[in-house]
């Protein structure tokens, strides 16, 4: 019997399953999700499940992990402070692709250099730039993501960067031709920047479930699910963490084809920081042409076609005070629920939340607190001296948000902390408003009735008060959570349908037309909309909402009996795909340039050009397939060759080639 272990860390929850032979679930268990600490959460979802099902360490053959980590921090704006080594680029290159937006104020140490698009040297690297760059801003960043301009044409200038920033800095590097071998050298720079970013958290994250699994005598292979549904190992995901962006929503499509018969479906799967949407057709999901989108990013990741929205249980409720009537809107940003950190502070919630009750005005933070993630010996590094006050001011404690901002100022320092992953807020959530209806019992129902009270206490834009009863506003935030999910799953519907609507699909998701048609309106016209195909629910709480979200649309709803689970199903039922694109390009007639990394070598024929880079492409994927710890390994190329018609004739203009090696993990044997 081969027990295969699958472990997913959301934002709320860490999941652990165990399956035997591929199968059936033996067992499942749910921990708490501890930021400040990841393995403490990991252990104990681990623990639980072991528990429950009675197995031994020697029992485990594999185990696999999927995360929301990476995609939640790039919704949350979060990561690690890093540089921007740009070469042979323009200033206005720096606003193009959303580049500029993902920096977020990083520093950028432009260089001349790069190459054409020939692979020729456009300019000689400016090393001594380079240096200077390095002395200014090394100490301040955690690690350096690199671009040259063709770098997929010619990536020497790259390569030299890369091994003088690592000599002089000793810090991790992103390279962009590693991540990706198409063009758009601001994309892939956006690319690069972003997987530096989460290089520091995803290696705490993989450092801290090896840890446990050496602890609790788990010897078997560790793999961690790709943006893309496929397995790679937990090195190769310590080196590219950008592309475990969109791994928990990708294992869940895996686990949804697993536990369901669904071959065509649009599933859903909410957490904790988001909502995240995608399309079985034929029973495989639909993976993004353009490279994995998440929030306003759009990077160069190949992943399954998946719109992530900053909704889930326990994304923040916001009142609009623009209009006359009460509206409530929920997200972007996750916090704690007030009814979770009860449990842990009881004391000090429950005593604040009563004095804001008492006092005879509504205070600005009431109901809000807020809490390290780190212990402040670990959160201390690398900031300003306003930052460094408040982080000591928190210390290892949770505060009412009142008692630890004192002016306007210090709300600014403390969002950037936030951002940071350094502190984290709690407030009202759509999951405190289940507790009220008792829809959950997980939590402190208490402190959450007391929140919605206060907050209750709001006035609209009518000057009116926003509520009288807790129970009629929690029902307002359920309804409100169930209409911007059933908008997001109408952003994908419209997005994927394959028909021109006319206009963009988030437009389209929340046209007056479209809300009067889930309403089936009936006056001179009769207009009906809805999903046309299931909608398959997954995610702790979609028992809760889903059913409520289904008739919204006008669908059927499927919720699998390990709904709750699907992320860590599908991160141990995949298969490891390894990739490894190239390019050949047209220099005049008889000459074919492969675009190596080692540098362009030219040939006479297309077969010999063809040849030459298909052999080193296998070669490369069958070793990236082999390190991930594949067996029974299948190859298959996918070639894409361009020609144009010239005086009658076809004449070669580029192609690009990619070589895919596949195989189930390897497993330990007993």
């Amino acid at each position: 019997m081969a027990l295969l272990l699958g472990v997913d860390t959301g934002g709320t929850y860490t999941d652990a399953v165990l399956i035997e032979d591929e199968k059936r679930v033996v067992a499942s268990a749910k921990a708490l999700t501890t930021r400040h600490d990841l393995a403490v959460g990991v252990g104990a979802a681990i623990d639980a499940v072991m528990a429950t099902s009675g197995a031994g360490p020697a029992d485990i053959a594999m185990v696999s992990l999927s995360t929301t980590l990476a995609t939640n921090a790039l919704v949350e704006g979060q990561g690690g402070r890093v540089g921007l080594v740009f070469i042979g680029f323009s200033k206005r290159d720096l606003s193009r692709q959303g580049l500029e937006e993902a920096l977020k104020g990083d520093p950028v140490i432009a260089l001349a250099g790069g190459h054409n698009h020939s692979g020729g040297q456009a300019h000689a690297l400016d090393e001594a730039a380079l240096h200077a760059g390095l002395a200014e801003y090394g100490d301040t960043v955690t690690g350096f993501a690199v671009a040259s301009q063709f770098a997929t044409r010619n990536p020497a200038h790259e390569l030299r960067a890369r091994d003088i920033i690592r000599k002089v800095t000793g810090k991790p590097v992103s390279c962009s031709h590693d991540l990706s071998a198409k063009l758009n050298g601001p994309k892939r720079a956006m690319t690069a920047l972003l997987n530096a970013r989460l290089i520091g958290m995803i290696d705490h994250l993989i450092g801290a479930v090896e840890g446990l699994l050496q602890d609790k005598s788990i010897n078997a292979p560790f793999m961690v699910v790709r943006g893309d549904g496929a397995l790679i190992s937990a090195d190769q995901a310590r080196v590219s963490p950008i592309e475990t962006i969109l791994s928990g929503p990708a294992a869940s499509i895996v686990g949804a084809r697993w536990l369901t018969d669904e071959k065509d479906a649009i599933v859903s799967d909410i957490g904790g920081t988001t909502t995240d949407v995608a399309v079985l057709r034929n029973g495989r999901p639909i993976i993004d042409p353009q490279g994995a989108r998440v929030g306003a990013f759009r990077t160069m990741v190949e992943a399954v076609a998946m719109r992530t929205t900053g909704l889930g249980g326990d994304s923040q409720v916001h009142l609009t005070t623009g209009g006359l009537a009460a509206a409530i809107t929920l997200g972007p940003r996750r916090v704690m629920p007030v009814s979770l950190l009860a449990k842990d502070w009881p004391k000090m919630v429950h005593g604040a939340l009563d004095a804001q009750l008492a006092a005879s005005t509504i205070g600005e933070f009431d109901g809000q607190f807020v809490i390290a993630t780190q212990r402040m010996d670990v959160a201390l590094g690398g900031q300003n001296e306003r930052e460094k006050t408040l982080i000591e001011r928190i210390g290892d404690q949770a505060w009412p948000m009142g008692k630890v901002v004192q002016n306007r100022m210090e709300l600014g320092t403390l969002q950037t902390l936030v951002g940071r992953g350094l502190l984290m807020v709690s407030g009202i959530t759509a999951s405190d408003a289940a507790h009220v209806l008792g829809r959950l019992d997980a939590w402190d129902k208490d402190a959450a009735q007391k929140a919605l009270e206060l907050f209750s206490r709001q006035r609209t834009g009518s000057g009116n008060r926003l509520s009288t009863d807790t129970a009629q506003l929690a029902q307002m935030i359920i309804d409100q959570l169930t209409e911007q999910t059933a908008e997001a799953l109408l952003e994908t519907a419209f997005a994927e349908d394959g028909f021109d609507f006319g206009l963009p699909a988030k437009e389209l998701a929340r046209h007056v037309l479209t809300k009067r048609g889930m309403a089936q309106h009936r006056g001179l016209l009769a207009i009906d909309v809805g999903l046309n195909l299931p909608l398959v629910g997954l995610g702790a709480s979609a028992h809760s909402y889903y059913g409520a979200v289904g008739k919204r649309l006008n669908t059927r709803v499927v919720v699998p009996e390990y709904a709750g689970v699907a992320n860590a199903i599908g991160a141990v039922v995949g298969q490891i795909s390894m990739r490894a694109a190239g390019q050949i390009t047209s220099q005049g007639e008889g000459i074919f340039r492969v675009h190596f990394e080692t540098g362009p070598q030219d040939f006479t024929t297309q077969s010999e050009a063809v040849e030459a880079l298909e052999t080193v492409l296998k070669d490369q994927a069958m070793a990236g397939a082999k390190a991930a710890g594949a067996q029974s390994i299948r190859l298959r190329m996918e070639r894409d060759i361009r020609t144009a018609k010239v005086e009658s004739r076809e004449v070669f203009v580029e192609a690009e080639l990619t070589a895919i090696a596949s195989g189930r993990p390897r497993i330990a044997v007993g």
